[in-house]
């Protein structure tokens, strides 16, 4: 991940505070189409890590369940759904959908998600730093950007090309 590459330029990514830890994110696939037509997104416990189980929609009416999240310290890239988080699924879900079946979720997909300051319980937002002060004139690093990052990438181009320009 994008530590990695800052501890290769010799910055020491604890003390800057640049330490990743990644996080695995599953998704149960609700497969009765037209169940549920907007995004549903329940109120998360305090100091959660993400916003919980929450509904998404795709263009052909499905829906998925998602992402759970699940510390991975070890760094172990595994995309796994295992089918015996369907109750946890269900359960989570059952809060504010009513009328969800067990029987209506099955394992979908999973993916692998950089947070940062873990350690405090409370993941902290991403980090853009230019690294002048440490010696790397010109290089900016961009640091545990998830999926806000994707709607924010044009601003952190802006932001970028300003620090560098």
């Amino acid at each position: 991940m994008f530590d990695d590459v800052a501890a290769l330029l010799g910055i020491d990514v604890d003390a800057a505070g640049y330490r990743l830890t990644y996080v695995k994110g599953r998704y149960f696939r609700v497969h009765r189409r037209g169940f549920v037509k907007h995004l549903v997104y329940p109120v998360p416990p305090p100091r959660l890590i993400g916003l919980g189980v929450h509904v998404t929609v795709d263009l052909q009416g499905g829906a998925k369940l998602g992402p759970d999240t699940d510390v991975l310290p070890d760094r172990r890239i595994d995309y796994s759904v295992p089918e015996s988080l369907r109750e946890a699924f269900h359960r989570a879900a059952s809060r504010y959908l009513r009328g969800l079946a067990l029987d209506d979720l099955e394992p979908d997909q999973a993916g692998i998600r950089p947070k940062l300051n873990l350690s405090a319980r409370e993941a902290a937002d991403f980090i853009v730093a230019e690294e002048s002060a440490r010696g790397f004139a010109g290089w900016v690093n961009l640091i545990g950007i998830e999926s806000p990052g994707l709607t924010a990438s044009l601003a952190l181009a802006e932001e970028v090309r300003t620090l560098v320009g």
